[in-house]
C-alpha cells in the first residue's frame, strides 16, 4: 500500500525557513519521481517543486525558485522541501507527490500525471 505522510508544516514569519519531509512507503521510491504541490485557500494546486528518481535533477515553479530546494533521501524513502526566505504568498497547504512515469517533461508539472498524493501539511507565513 502506497502511503505519502508529510511533516514540517506550521508557522513561520516572513523571511524565516521551514524545512517540509515526505515519508514514502509501498513502492520503490527511488525509481519514482517526487514532487511538491501547494494549494492555498480559493486557488488551485500548483506546482512547486520535482525531483527525479535519481535526484540528479530537478524542477521548481518560477515562484519559488532561488528560495526552495527539492532533495531526496533513497536509503530513508524520503523527500524534503527547504524553504527560505518565506513570503507570506507561499501559505497553503503542501502536498506531497509520487508518480513512476510521466508522458514527458513538460508534463513533470501537472498534477494528473502524479498518481500517489499525502494527505498535506500546512505552512502559514506571516508578515
Amino acid at each position: 500500500q502506497v502511503q505519502l505522510v508529510e511533516s514540517g508544516g506550521g508557522l513561520a514569519q516572513a523571511g524565516d525557513s521551514l524545512r517540509l519531509s515526505c515519508a514514502a512507503s509501498g513502492f520503490a521510491f527511488r525509481r519514482y519521481l517526487m514532487a511538491w504541490f501547494r494549494q492555498a485557500p480559493g486557488q488551485e494546486r500548483e506546482f512547486v517543486a520535482a525531483v527525479t528518481g535519481t535526484g540528479r535533477t530537478t524542477y521548481y515553479s518560477d515562484s519559488v525558485k532561488d528560495r526552495f530546494i527539492a532533495s531526496r533521501d533513497d536509503a530513508t524513502s524520503t523527500m524534503f522541501l527547504d524553504m527560505n526566505s518565506l513570503k507570506p504568498e507561499d501559505a497553503a497547504v503542501y502536498y506531497c507527490a509520487a508518480t513512476g512515469s510521466i508522458e514527458g517533461q513538460a508534463t513533470i508539472k501537472l498534477s494528473r500525471q502524479y498518481p500517489y498524493w499525502g494527505q498535506g501539511t500546512q505552512v502559514a507565513v506571516s508578515s
